[in-house]
C-alpha cells in the first residue's frame, strides 16, 4: 500500500471535506483514507501536467548498448529512503492527457514478499494505454493509478520473508502477476516500485538497465504463447508484426530457444531487414504481399496484430494460431500472460550469450518527463521492438 505522506487513518474523521475538493480533479489533493491492500494507493498529493517535447531521432538500434552505471554506482546513489517520490499517475480513464507528474507521490510500502526497486528504466506496452483508456476497468484496481509493467532497477530494501533477493541486486520483471486483473495501483513509471519476489529475476549480466526494462512483458508473452502451442523443434512458424515488441522476440525464441525449423515473419518494407537479422528465414513485406496468399502453410501462426481471420489460412490442419489481440477466429486463441521470474531465470543464459536480444525503437529512450510523448508515439503502432522510459528521475 502507498500511503500519503502524512499518516494516515481509518477514521471519517480524517477524511478531507468534500466541500474543501476542487471541482477539477487534478487539483485535487488526495487525503483519503483506504482500507490496506496490496494494489490500492492514497496519492497523490497534487497532480501537475507537464508538457515535454520529442528528442532526437537516432538510428535504429537492435539491443543498442546504453551506458549505465555499474552496481556499485547505481547502489551508492541510494541512501536513506525518502518517504515520497517522483510518479507519474493518473486519476481518470482517458486519453494522454490524464497522464499528470507529481513530485510528491509517496514511496509504497512493502509487504512481506515483496521488495523495494529504485527505478532505473521502464518500459511500455499496449497493455499500459488500454488500461488508462479504461478497457478493463472492471478488473482494475481502483484510482489513482500509477502506470507500468516492465521494470529494471536495484533493490533497496526488502520484505521478511524474501530469500532471493539482498539489497544491492540489480534486478528486472513484469510486477504485475496477471496483467488484467487487479494491476497494481503503484506501477513502475515511478522512482520506486514495490514488487514480488517471485516475479523478479536477476538482469542478465551483460544487459544494462534500458536492455533489460525492454524484455519481462514482452519476452514472457512471446514464450508462454509458445509454450501453450506446443511448439517444439522441427516445426514451422509464421509470425505477424515481427518488429513489434512481442513479434521480435517471438523469432529469437522459436529459432533460437525452441529450435524451429522456419520461421517467417511480417513487417513493413523498411523493417524486413531487421526482420532477417533476428533469425527470420523469410521476411514478408506486408505492404506488397499478402501473407494469406501463401502457397506454405505453418505449424503456428503467432498473430501480434490483429489478424487472426487471415492468420488461420495459412496454419497447417490441426495447427494452432494465438492471437493477442482483435477478433478470435477459431481455431485461434488468446492468452494472457502470467508474469513469472523463473521464467526469465530460464532465459537469462540465451540473453548473456547474445543469442537473443532487447529490441528497442531508435527513437528512444524517451527521459522521465517525456512520458507523454513516448506514450503518443507507443499509441501509434509505429514502434519497433519497445519504447523505454530511462533515466527516471
Amino acid at each position: 500500500m502507498l500511503a500519503t505522506t502524512s499518516t494516515l487513518s481509518s477514521t471519517a474523521s480524517q477524511l478531507t471535506p468534500l466541500s474543501s475538493l476542487s471541482p477539477n480533479p487534478f487539483c485535487v489533493k488526495f487525503s483519503f483514507a483506504f482500507r490496506e491492500n496490496k494494489n490500492r494507493i492514497a496519492v497523490p498529493t497534487s497532480l501537475k501536467s507537464q508538457r515535454c517535447q520529442l528528442s532526437a531521432l537516432p538510428a535504429l538500434r537492435v539491443s543498442a548498448s546504453y551506458q549505465s552505471a555499474p552496481t556499485s554506482v547505481e547502489a551508492s546513489k541510494v541512501s536513506a529512503l525518502p518517504s515520497e517520490m517522483k510518479a507519474w499517475v493518473y486519476g481518470e480513464y482517458g486519453g494522454v492527457d490524464v497522464l499528470k507528474f507529481d513530485t510528491k507521490v509517496a514511496v509504497p510500502e512493502l509487504l512481506e514478499d515483496q521488495v523495494l526497486v529504485k527505478v532505473v528504466a521502464a518500459a511500455l506496452n499496449p497493455v499500459d494505454f488500454k488500461r488508462r483508456q479504461g478497457k478493463f476497468q472492471n478488473t482494475d484496481s481502483p484510482l489513482p493509478t500509477v502506470p507500468g509493467y516492465d521494470v529494471a532497477g536495484v533493490v533497496v530494501k526488502v520484505g521478511s520473508k524474501v530469500k532471493d533477493f539482498k539489497e544491492g541486486d540489480e534486478v528486472y520483471g513484469d510486477i504485475n502477476e496477471k496483467a488484467l486483473e487487479g494491476p497494481k495501483q503503484s506501477g513502475s513509471l515511478a522512482e520506486y516500485t514495490a514488487v514480488e519476489e517471485r516475479l523478479l529475476a536477476l538482469k542478465p549480466k551483460n544487459l544494462d538497465f534500458v536492455q533489460a526494462a525492454a524484455l519481462p512483458l514482452a519476452i514472457e508473452t512471446a514464450y508462454e504463447g509458445l509454450e501453450r502451442t506446443g511448439f517444439s523443434a522441427g516445426k514451422s512458424l509464421l509470425v505477424l508484426n515481427g518488429a513489434g515488441g512481442v513479434g521480435s522476440l517471438v523469432i529469437q525464441l522459436a529459432k533460437h530457444v525452441f529450435g524451429a525449423s522456419r520461421v517467417a515473419a511480417t513487417s513493413s518494407t523498411g523493417k524486413l531487414e531487421l526482420l532477417k537479422s533476428l533469425g527470420a528465414d523469410l521476411a514478408i513485406d506486408y505492404t506488397k504481399e499478402n501473407f494469406e496468399e501463401l502457397p506454405e502453410k505453418f505449424d503456428v501462426v503467432y498473430d501480434a496484430i490483429g489478424q487472426c481471420d487471415k492468420a488461420v489460412k495459412v496454419v497447417k490442419e490441426g495447427g494452432s494460431v494465438v492471437a493477442l489481440t482483435g477478433a478470435v477466429t477459431p481455431p485461434g486463441f488468446r492468452f494472457v500472460v502470467t508474469s513469472n521470474g523463473a521464467v526469465l531465470k530460464k532465459l537469462n543464459p540465451y540473453l548473456e550469450s547474445g543469442k537473443v536480444k532487447a529490441v528497442i525503437d531508435p527513437k528512444g529512450p524517451f527521459p522521465f518527463s517525456k512520458l507523454v510523448e513516448a506514450f503518443s508515439y507507443l499509441e501509434t503502432n509505429r514502434a519497433t521492438g519497445k519504447v523505454v522510459i530511462h533515466p527516471i528521475q
